[in-house]
């Protein structure tokens, strides 16, 4: 490793938004309480979530003779303790009011979403105006001008249910771009919000060739897609290599696009978008998020991890604490391995210095020091080996390294689950127990010979090294 090799910044995308349950769900004090928890760890900018229009907002309502009335009230109380801890909303525009609705379709998630486009274009027009102009009225237009505003989530698959789905996202993207716009130039716009990687070529030639307002673009995809879906293919593209390959296709179409600097922020990513334990509950995010980090720096302007908490209820209410949500923090404020995989990697350096490597990151801080972060991948399915790696340090002298381990043993909850039996509900008593069981524990320290270090690394494990 080599301190004088090229470098280049390194802006700390990964970490910079973050998705969480859908909006009504901020309103509750443990939603707060982990939202605290996850900025404190990787001071995140931005939160997204669905259905700030679902009727439980109270957002949308007609009178006696068909005419709106517009209630902000609980949009008011969302957004006000999202900023009061220090997050911007990333807004995403859904779901569709029910006396707005065309239809009455509903999405199959738990809290039924209505996924019909509008019964009258000129009323969805004035909702959105209206609501934007209310965001301006009331935190003033240098702080929404810093907000982005998302059309829609993942129109290509079942969350809407416009007909042709394509054709008609663009007339719903293009009213709702045009009304934000008549409030404010400044602000932000973008979309198509894609699962899977998809339309956003076919995007950008829709909004450049009808001028249709377009500040960025966003997709979603996640580490168990599957080829077919995200390229056409019959590749059988790993789970640690899916979602940059996916950023990079939309990396390259964008910049062979007529648009080439528009921005691409990638609005969801996870290893996975089922609900399976040994994937988002185990250690074994540590790794796959650092490679992740690795493959994707460079392509994209920033990504949300979906989500910060399992404050959420896409599939109904959490039965039981670790069930292979998505959040960083279980029920009860346990944290996962997954949060202490952002807390270490959040510890990176501002500079990347090249280097030869598929399993290690080497970076510098601004104030010169030296941070490595290292990992032994092994896929969920498989049990692994351990790994012994030998560090050569050149034009660097560092005397001692300060070893932070992230693995089975270190800063995960299993092992005192199942001492305790594994309980449903866990107690008060025996939640506190499992937090404490789920923190890292304090660094070993090492003192450098010759410029070298030897580290052993178990399985499915992250090391975060500081090297002064």
């Amino acid at each position: 490793m080599d301190a004088k090799a090229k470098s280049h910044p390194f802006p700390h995308f990964w970490e910079q938004m973050f998705g969480s349950g859908r909006a009504v769900l901020s309103l509750r004090d443990s939603y707060r309480r982990d939202l605290r928890e996850v900025k404190q760890i990787t001071d995140f900018k931005y939160v997204r979530f669905h259905a700030i229009l679902h009727d439980e907002i109270g957002v949308y309502d007609e009178d006696s003779h068909g005419h709106p009335i517009y209630n902000f009230s609980y949009v008011d109380q969302i957004y006000d303790g999202s900023l009061a801890n220090g997050v911007k909303p990333f807004v995403e525009l859904s779901f569709m009011p029910q006396k707005l609705a065309a239809h009455n379709t509903l999405h199959s998630f738990w809290y039924k979403p209505n996924i019909s486009p509008p019964k009258d274009w000129g009323k969805w027009d004035g909702l959105i105006a209206a609501f934007v102009k209310h965001l301006i009225d009331r935190y003033g237009i240098d702080e929404i001008a810093q907000w982005y505003f998302e059309v829609w989530n993942e129109p290509n698959l079942d969350f809407w249910a416009g007909e042709p789905k394509q054709a008609s996202y663009w007339e719903l993207y293009d009213h709702t771009a045009r009304a934000i716009k008549s409030v404010n130039p400044r602000l932000q716009v973008g979309g198509p919000a894609t699962a899977q990687a998809a339309w956003v070529d076919s995007f950008i030639q829709h909004c450049t060739e009808n001028k249709v307002p377009m500040d960025f673009v966003s997709t979603h995809v996640y580490g168990n897609d599957r080829a077919s879906d995200v390229f056409g293919t019959d590749e059988d593209i790993p789970r640690d290599k899916m979602v940059c390959r996916a950023v990079s296709k939309v990396h390259n179409q964008i910049a062979a696009s007529s648009m080439p600097n528009l921005p691409l922020i990638w609005s969801e990513f996870n290893a996975s978008y089922k609900n399976e334990t040994e994937v988002t509950d185990s250690t074994y995010m540590g790794p796959w998020l650092a490679d992740t980090i690795r493959q994707c720096d460079g392509l994209v302007s920033m990504m949300s991890y979906w989500t910060f908490s399992d404050v959420f209820e896409e599939q109904g209410v959490v039965k039981t604490p670790f069930y292979g949500g998505y959040g960083l923090i279980a029920a009860g404020g346990i944290p996962k391995p997954a949060y202490n995989a952002f807390k270490l990697l959040h510890m990176l350096g501002e500079k990347r210095i090249a280097l030869d490597s598929d399993s290690a990151l080497l970076t510098r801080r601004e104030d010169g020091t030296l941070v490595l972060a290292v990992w032994n991948y092994a896929p969920p399915e498989q049990t692994g080996l351990p790994r012994t790696v030998d560090f050569h340090f050149k034009n660097a002298k560092p005397r001692g390294a300060t070893i932070w381990l992230l693995d089975h043993e270190h800063g995960d909850f299993h092992s005192a689950y199942q001492e305790i039996g594994s309980p449903r509900y866990p107690t008060k008593k025996q939640t506190q127990e499992l937090r404490r069981s789920a923190e890292l524990p304090a660094p070993e320290t090492r003192r450098l010979k010759n410029d070298e270090l030897t580290l052993t690394l178990p399985t499915q494990s992250l090391a975060l090294i500081e090297l002064k």
